[in-house]
């Protein structure tokens, strides 16, 4: 069990937890022999290979050892036991670029300082044919000397994945700064999809709120879709005429990075600025290990390739997730229900490709049917309840609907009150059987064929950090 001032693996001492999620930790450490602050990220190893995602563990670590660059986050060494996996990371104190966006608009050399970095470490790892495809404000770190460093590549994409048509079809990213074609979902160029995230970055840091915003999801991508947007007084002429080169939703001819670092604005200040070259770099980096150390003989996360080129090419097969692996990576979504069995589940979710009428109809015809009381919550949220009382009080339900694309639906169905026993009685006896038809999948089933799987991951992948909205 770790905590804080327990050793690892003979060599890093423990700090505080610096933050979790569904399947990793993350703690400040110290390199016992050298003192040098670390990161680690521990991921539960069972819990990764349950839900299949060892491939995408694996394909984050390969992408990180290809990226290393001054403003990148960088990966020192992964380690293994028996039951966790450890990545070993350069420590960022200065928190998420997000925190100071927050506070409202940048002065102008302050903005462009941080975009000339983004757009710096950006073309190096398109140069290593690396796509990140969820740059965002909260995915940019700060060091303690406000250098601007890119972290978590878990999204992130090979040149190799692209299909035979030469583009990227799985639509991933957050919403707000993602690009027209990627929402099309007809395929995209991985550079010029990172790109336009960079203008959205550049707008917000400039105006101090996002171009395209919308309570309606729907409306936020007809908007994203036309390039909708419009720059505030105080953001100079110069860069304004440079975000609409980058905003634009024609990927064809959307500036390139090289014309970008060739724009007057872009280049201001930047000469007489020094800083770190990548080899300086790479030279006071700890060396790490071209294969994964592994503590326990026994354990199954191993890579026996003593070639960076080997690693790449066998990492770079499409990897298969599920849309609920992509749900329970949310931060909107507690899914602990996922490794439970189904008879013990409170809660239970379904996915559907219905309008929300439609959910909405279907639920009111159910409630008929079981005699059920409807009645709607504050929030959107609607309440079957019992008409008789059971062992525990009146049996009532909540059930809320989340949009998480124009047709796409979540749908949480969870016991408020009652007995637990009475709740998933009626869930696997008469609810769920009369909800098939408008049903997609439920959490935790497989899907019914394998072309709705690829379009579940496609319209889920889009979560993480997804204000979903509530019909």
């Amino acid at each position: 069990m770790e905590s804080k001032g327990s050793i690892l693996m003979y060599r890093y001492e423990l700090g505080k937890l610096l933050g979790q999620g569904t399947f990793a930790k993350v703690y400040h450490a110290r390199d016992i022999k050298t003192g040098t602050s670390v990161a680690i990220k521990i991921i539960d190893k069972e819990k990764i290979m349950k839900v299949g995602m060892m491939d995408q563990i694996k394909r984050e670590i390969s992408v990180m050892r290809l990226v290393r660059h001054p403003n990148v986050v960088q990966l020192y060494e992964v380690m293994a036991s028996k039951a966790k996996i450890y990545f070993v990371m350069e420590y960022v104190r200065g928190g998420e670029l997000f925190n100071k966006v927050a506070k409202g608009k940048m002065k102008e050399d302050a903005a462009r300082r941080y975009f000339q970095q983004l757009i710096s470490a950006v073309d190096f790892c398109h140069s290593r044919g690396v796509y990140h495809r969820d740059l965002k404000p909260e995915n940019l770190l700060l060091d303690e000397n406000g250098d601007l460093k890119i972290s978590d590549f878990g999204l992130s994409a090979f040149a190799e994945s692209k299909r035979q048509d030469g583009l990227l079809h799985t639509t991933c990213g957050t919403p707000a700064y993602v690009a027209p074609e990627v929402i099309n979902r007809r395929g995209y160029d991985g550079s010029k999809a990172d790109i336009w995230s960079c203008g959205v970055i550049l707008f917000v840091l400039l105006a101090g709120h996002l171009p395209f915003h919308d309570s309606n999801l729907m409306e936020m991508y007809r908007k994203i879709g036309k390039a909708e947007f419009k720059c505030p007084n105080w953001i100079p002429p110069d860069a304004r005429k440079l975000i609409s080169k980058i905003l634009d939703p024609n990927p064809n001819t959307r500036i390139s990075i090289s014309k970008i670092m060739q724009n007057s604005w872009f280049r201001k200040g930047l000469q007489s600025r020094t800083t770190r070259t990548t080899a300086d770099l790479v030279n006071g980096f700890t060396k790490f290990k071209e294969a994964i150390v592994d503590a326990d003989a026994t354990v199954d996360f191993t890579d026996n390739s003593n070639s960076m080129a080997n690693m790449k090419a066998e990492l770079a097969k499409p990897v298969n997730l599920n849309a609920f692996e992509i749900i329970s990576l949310s931060a909107g979504f507690d899914l602990s229900g996922l490794f439970e069995d189904n008879d013990k589940r409170k809660e239970y979710r379904f996915t559907s490709n219905q309008p929300a009428k439609t959910i909405i109809s279907k639920l009111e015809e159910l409630a008929k049917h079981l005699k059920l009381k409807v009645m709607k919550k504050d929030g959107g949220i609607f309440k079957l309840e019992g008409s008789k009382t059971g062992r525990k009080g009146t049996l009532s339900i909540d059930a809320e609907i989340f949009e998480v694309a124009p047709t796409f639906h979540l749908v949480e169905m969870k016991k408020s009150n009652g007995d637990t026993l009475e709740y998933q009685k009626l869930m696997k006896e008469d609810i769920r059987p009369s909800l098939k038809d408008i049903v997609w999948t439920w959490q935790g089933d497989e899907p019914r064929h394998e072309q709705q799987e690829e379009n579940a991951e496609c319209q889920l992948s889009q979560l993480p950090q997804l204000d979903v909205q509530l019909p």
